[in-house]
């Protein structure tokens, strides 16, 4: 199998995103992903949801930097070298990205992705600087950067099949750990917005409240132990292997390891993060030490609000408003609902075996990104054959 060295530019067209002013709210809508590094998930292949969409009337204005399915994005400006993704349907792309649009006669969209990511951390090392002082890798100087392909586009083909069915597996575990979460959440608000809950027809409500005798409610700021923003290490402190593992604000897993004592505090275990930059809520039940940067930890004063009740109310809050959204007192000053001890067990019975399989299906997927990362430079370098 004969492999030639190229260019990123030799693989096809590559675009620049940019930012619709938002003097001009007309440009956002739902019609296209706009996809911005804030967007995209270290180690997941595609960027199934983004915060913001171009209208109708966005698309016939920058339409020259539509990018079609199957685009390799690349972030070039900022936090450089860390993040990647493919397009998996027509989307827009800000500033701070890069796509190819790989030529399909001569490569492999699923191989030029992987083979991307393979070179990723030579993206940094083509950095130009900027008058700001963010990382910036221009444009040209992305195009120049080599990479090593075999001629054979079915060569390219077979690599491409055997790294994406790692991430076929990931993709269709997240589908499940999202319905399981839908499931868990719908019982949430039969129960506790609809007020539906275990023998509630034999169930007397107070007048005034409208609440079930023996509930009340509060708000989550005086349910709480404390409320505090984690954001000591940055993403350029966390190493692959480590003693203390850091949480990812954007999926609930561990994004990192440390070996730095001096920002380790207590275990903590279990607690709901929530992310400022992500605006999510996870769930956690292993040990970390720290909260990736901008991740909120929450520790209840009650163990019993826990696992799966204050994780669920906590995700049934809007968070839209993400200006405000990013404050401690937000949270703190939103409502929860305290029901009596029996109710609250016999729903975190139903409920947290759901949010235990999402748990196990994320270590499923950590495992799978593992070997995935494993492999990829092996079949890249040909120490592995296909």
């Amino acid at each position: 199998m004969s492999w030639i060295q190229i260019s990123i530019g030799d693989i096809g067209k590559v675009i620049t995103g940019n930012t619709p002013p938002k003097s001009n709210p007309e440009f956002y809508g739902n019609d296209y992903k706009f996809i911005k590094p804030t967007d995209m998930e270290i180690g997941q292949r595609y960027t199934p949801i983004t915060e913001d969409y171009y209208s109708e009337l966005a698309y016939k204005k920058y339409i020259n930097s539509l990018i079609p399915p199957l685009s390799t994005c690349v972030v070039t400006i900022g936090s450089i070298g860390k993040k990647i993704t493919l397009t998996n349907d027509f989307s827009f792309i800000n500033q701070a990205v890069n796509a190819v649009i790989p030529d399909e006669k001569k490569y492999d969209p699923f191989f030029v992705f992987y083979a991307l990511k393979n070179i990723l951390h030579k993206v940094k090392s083509a950095d130009t600087g900027a008058s700001s002082g963010r990382e910036n890798v221009s444009k040209s100087n992305f195009m120049t950067l080599k990479l090593e392909v075999p001629i054979d586009i079915e060569t390219q083909k077979k690599i491409g099949s055997v790294l994406s069915s790692f991430d076929d597996l990931i993709e269709n575990n997240l589908k499940r750990i999202k319905l399981l979460e839908e499931t868990a959440q719908n019982i949430y608000k039969e129960w506790f917005v609809n007020f539906r809950f275990a023998n509630y027809e034999h169930t007397a409500f107070d007048v005034e409240s409208g609440l079930p005798v023996g509930w009340s409610v509060d708000i989550i700021g005086n349910q709480l132990l404390t409320i505090k923003r984690n954001g000591k290490l940055k993403t350029d402190d966390y190493e692959l292997e480590g003693k203390f593992p850091i949480i990812d604000q954007a999926n609930g897993f561990i994004a990192g390891y440390t070996n730095n004592e001096e920002v380790v505090q207590d275990l903590h275990l279990p607690i709901v993060v929530f992310g400022d930059h992500t605006r999510r809520v996870k769930f956690v039940n292993f040990p970390f030490v720290s909260g990736a940067d901008g991740t909120q930890l929450m520790f209840p004063k009650n163990e019993n609000l826990l696992p799966a009740y204050f994780y669920l109310s906590i995700n049934n809050i809007d968070l839209s408003n993400y200006a405000y959204a990013r404050h401690y007192k937000f949270m703190k000053e939103q409502p929860i609902i305290i029901p009596d001890e029996k109710t609250l067990d016999e729903f975190n019975k139903k409920a947290y075996p759901l949010l235990e399989q999402t748990i196990h299906l994320l270590n499923y997927n950590q495992k799978l990104k593992e070997a995935r990362d494993i492999l990829l430079p092996r079949l890249m370098n040909r120490t592995i054959d296909v």
